[in-house]
């Protein structure tokens, strides 16, 4: 059960979960968002599926696509996206009697077996970018990344590793992530570009993407939101979190009623292309 030494609140009210996003492995994490129904990477799978298959057929950059995972955590898109796997699967294996007493080695020597028995035959290469060290290398470490890198492109610039990879990318993707990161990484992430890049992102509706979307644009790419739903994303955790949600998404123009009003934070999907596809 989540306790409120795993949250702290911004000055925008939004509770922060700072403490599991780095610990040596993901059980902290799902045991603390359990209780708040944390669910976009689910709702992000079937996009991110969809969205790299179209990117395999774009002409003149056909074939297996290199996905790079931006606030990559644990690598739980990576195990969605390559592997028979729902978010579900994953909430029941990380707070399981069987890997509670587990240690870090024994934990990582499982999920090698657990992840690798799931495998699907289209998965492709995934490189994550996070500023959690624990947590990439745990990914590693089991499998979910083929590279992972933690850096902070709000502060500095890319590594030269980290640039080679991104020259090598084709899709972008992002779940979490956005109000952590800002255009500021983007434009050193697409700096260093050199095939046709797609991104896909899932974005609250709390956070403005204007800025992010005209950094795309400057770099030739056309971003198209999804008005016709929203995406789930968790519970509130308080009355004040969820008095502040309704707050902001109001003066972003949007309606509340049947979204945040009932409890939930809700995203929207911004997918943004090369102008020519």
């Amino acid at each position: 059960m989540a306790t409120d030494r795993h949250r702290t609140r911004t000055a925008s009210g939004k509770t922060r979960f700072d403490d599991i996003y780095d610990q040596p492995d993901p059980r902290g994490y799902f045991r603390t968002l359990a209780p708040y129904e944390y669910e976009i990477p689910q709702h992000a799978q079937a996009v991110f599926r969809r969205t790299r298959a179209l990117r395999s057929q774009v002409p003149g950059a056909e074939g297996e696509v290199t996905v790079l995972d931006l606030c990559c955590s644990y690598g739980i898109n990576a195990a969605l996206l390559n592997h028979d796997l729902t978010l579900a699967d994953l909430y029941a294996h990380y707070t399981s009697d069987g890997t509670a007493e587990l240690s870090r080695s024994e934990l990582v020597e499982r999920d090698k077996e657990f992840y690798a028995s799931r495998r699907r035959a289209d998965a492709t290469p995934v490189i994550g970018l996070d500023t959690a060290e624990n947590a990439t290398r745990y990914a590693l470490d089991v499998g979910l990344l083929d590279e992972a890198y933690a850096e902070n492109l709000e502060r500095h610039p890319p590594s030269p590793p980290l640039r080679r990879a991104v020259a090598r990318t084709g899709l972008i993707t992002v779940t979490g992530g956005i109000g952590y990161i800002s255009h500021r990484t983007f434009d050193a992430l697409l700096d260093c570009a050199r095939l046709p890049v797609w991104v896909s992102a899932f974005v609250l509706r709390t956070v403005p993407y204007r800025r992010i979307a005209a950094t795309l644009a400057a770099h030739g790419l056309a971003t198209v939101t999804d008005s016709a739903r929203t995406y789930p994303q968790r519970l509130f955790t308080s009355p004040e979190e969820r008095r502040d949600a309704v707050r902001q998404v109001i003066l972003a123009g949007e309606d509340p009623t049947g979204f945040e009003a009932d409890g939930r934070y809700h995203t929207r999907l911004h997918e943004s292309r090369p102008r020519s596809d």
